[in-house]
């Protein structure tokens, strides 16, 4: 768009200077003509002031060299049957024919101009005055006017062209804004917002875009407070279901019931609370995913060593920050974990990785046959939803991260829980 704007600009702007200029340069090619033909009309008239005194061939002699004209060898006078007094160089017949006619003529020769003005003289006798007008003389300052015009062209056009892309750097930053406005708010970012510039279209559709993307997180944000309401009624079940625990005679069955109650009412504590916040609050957010992963193994532990399953983890000794808010990073471990306790057999051992790459969850179960079916919403297979690894996906994706699932080191699955600017893991085999 830029570029289209200053080809139009220079193209109209050459076609207006050469609407102007080009009669200008004629015109001024006639001014000088019309210049050089007046100054030699004077110095005819200055002889024939002199011619009008004293017809003396003498005294015309001094006249004639007493001129600009005739001391350049430019002026000559012919008297009727005498040799002409200075420099001629018109033709004899053309000097009788303006003497016969009695009007001043020019004549065209080789390098110039002959003016020659017929001058009455007693006795009905007439003299010419010839003043020869060379082409340089003819046209002296038409050149340097000339590249005056050019050059006012020029900084014409290219000011004009200047100018439309300075406009055209305006409106084309203005769009680039918006769409990068847009781009980010379909990648998720909630928070982005454009600051109305450039021509009042553009400053009203970067208003517009601001006012949808202020509806959308107020839309978000409604539905994310409706998921914390229905979150809050499991406290009803989960108070009673406790209740319940608490009266079974005290043992390890028992206190198991009453850890995993305690935990579950503190996760839905968690999820309450990060459902609840503000989806700009959300993209503020960075939480240690090695933190949670503690806080989530030890959930899962007690499972584990119920179904005889061997764990082992791999990394974890330094924090990893990670754009994602606790709340739905609980969500996705979980769904990792989940999932190797949903789809493998009970002693399937598995492995979880955590470092500066991510989360890494292998197992020795058969793996997953199909992974595009596995992240799908409704029937994945073995009677589940496909909504775990969904969840983990869709939180991965919103951080500007992916979810791979491949084949692990254990012989079974691999889902790899990948966040932003971390480095894709290294495949089964690399």
């Amino acid at each position: 768009m830029r570029l289209t704007l200053g080809r139009l600009a220079l193209a109209i702007t050459s076609m207006v200077a050469l609407a102007f200029l080009v009669p200008l340069a004629v015109l001024t090619r006639q001014i000088a003509h019309d210049r050089a033909l007046g100054e030699a009309r004077q110095e005819a008239t200055a002889i024939v002031v002199a011619l009008a005194v004293d017809t003396d061939t003498r005294l015309l002699d001094q006249a004639v060299a007493s001129t600009a004209a005739g001391s350049a060898g430019r002026l000559a006078v012919h008297l009727p049957g005498q040799a002409a007094i200075g420099a001629s160089r018109a033709a004899a017949a053309d000097v009788d024919e303006s003497a016969r006619s009695r009007r001043p003529t020019t004549v065209e020769y080789a390098g110039g101009v002959a003016y020659l003005q017929p001058s009455l003289l007693d006795g009905g006798r007439t003299a010419v005055i010839e003043v020869f007008v060379p082409d340089a003389e003819m046209y002296r300052g038409v050149w340097p006017a000339w590249l005056a015009l050019a050059a006012l062209a020029v900084v014409l056009i290219a000011g004009s062209t200047l100018v439309a892309d300075r406009l055209g750097g305006r409106l084309v930053r203005a769009t680039r804004e918006l769409a990068a406005g847009a781009r980010r708010l379909g990648e998720g970012d909630l928070s982005v917002r454009v600051e109305p510039a450039g021509p009042p279209e553009l400053s009203d559709a970067a208003r517009s875009f601001n006012t949808m993307a202020d509806g959308m997180r107020r839309l978000l944000d409604a539905e994310r407070e409706l998921a914390a309401d229905l979150s809050h009624r499991l406290r009803t079940p989960l108070t009673a279901l406790r209740l319940d625990a608490e009266a079974i005679p005290p043992g390890p069955v028992a206190d198991r019931m009453l850890q995993a109650f305690d935990l579950l009412d503190d996760e839905l504590e968690a999820i309450i609370t990060g459902a609840r916040a503000s989806t700009g609050t959300r993209a503020e957010h960075a939480t240690d995913l090695v933190d949670v992963l503690a806080d989530r193994l030890a959930f899962w532990s007690v499972l584990a060593e119920d179904q005889g399953r061997r764990s082992t983890v791999v990394g974890g000794e330094q924090p990893v920050q990670v754009p994602v808010p606790r709340g739905e990073l609980i969500l996705a471990i979980d769904a990792l974990l989940g999932n190797v306790f949903a789809h493998t057999p009970e002693g399937t051992a598995f492995l979880v990785d955590v470092s500066a790459r991510g989360l890494i969850v292998d197992d020795a179960g058969p793996g997953i046959a199909d992974p595009a079916a596995a992240v799908r919403r409704g029937v994945s297979g073995s009677g589940s939803t496909g909504l775990g690894l969904d969840i983990a996906q869709r939180i991965a994706q919103s951080a500007g991260g992916r979810l791979e699932i491949g084949r692990g080191r254990l012989g079974g699955a691999r889902v790899a829980l990948l966040l932003p600017g971390v480095p894709r893991p290294p495949r089964l085999g690399e």
